[in-house]
């Protein structure tokens, strides 16, 4: 299994992967399947190819088994941060590190960048994606009640932290 970048390229795989996220787990993403499938494919050309996102694929063969992005502030107060996300490891590959090392390239390719602060979110009650981001070091700054609905069921998203400022 290979971790890169995912290029403009990647994007017919991207956009499968993210459709089968949304539409496998809607209460882990803030965008929703029946939102996403009504877009072209030339939105997942486009956000692959700004400068605002980067993201990087857990690759075999032509097969892209997992995916994460690090969204860049862009406001002038606000650069020093970024923000992880649409991270999803299919259960095929679930279990094996994935997503581990997807997150590790996300982290080193921030700190590189010079961001000194990464935020993500987590749906309450996904002890699995909890445990993969504090054993990275992402901290809980507090729990949004009522932060996404889905199908009229609310869910609470969990406020994580990363200070990338200090020694690795």
């Amino acid at each position: 299994m290979e971790i890169r970048r995912l290029a403009p390229a990647d994007g017919p795989a991207y956009r499968a992967l993210r459709l089968r996220a949304l539409r496998e787990h809607p209460d882990a993403f803030t965008s929703s399947y029946e939102e996403d499938v009504q877009q072209p494919l030339q939105v997942s050309f486009a956000r692959l190819a700004s400068p605002l996102y980067a993201f990087w694929g857990a690759v075999q063969g032509d097969e892209l088994y997992g995916m994460v992005g690090l969204e860049h502030e862009q406001r002038a107060k606000n650069r020093h941060k970024g923000s992880v996300i649409g991270m999803y490891v299919t259960p095929e590959v679930t279990g094996q590190g994935v997503g581990r090392a997807l997150l590790q390239a996300l982290v080193v390719h921030a700190r590189g960048a010079g961001i000194a602060s990464l935020v993500l979110t987590v749906t309450e009650g996904n002890a699995h994606a909890w445990r993969l981001y504090a054993g990275a070091g992402f901290r809980s700054f507090g729990i949004e009640p009522d932060a996404i609905r889905v199908e009229g069921q609310p869910f609470a998203k969990n406020h994580m932290h990363l200070d990338l400022s200090q020694a690795p």
